[in-house]
């Protein structure tokens, strides 16, 4: 059986409008090497806005 944090480790997107929320997924490290980053909804501030990839 494979392991599960292997080639697609869980990883937390954190907001950058400073409110603290968070989206937690899956990425593959062999396709996005880098940090990620990606525009999703905040409902704090009720807006979309980016949220980088925190370890």
């Amino acid at each position: 059986m494979a392991r599960a944090t292997g080639l697609r480790p869980v990883v937390k997107l954190r907001s950058t409008a400073g409110t603290g929320y968070a989206y937690v997924t899956r990425k593959s490290r062999r396709n996005d090497p880098g940090r990620m980053a990606l525009r999703k909804y905040d409902p704090v501030v009720r807006r979309h806005v980016e949220f980088r990839e925190e370890r």
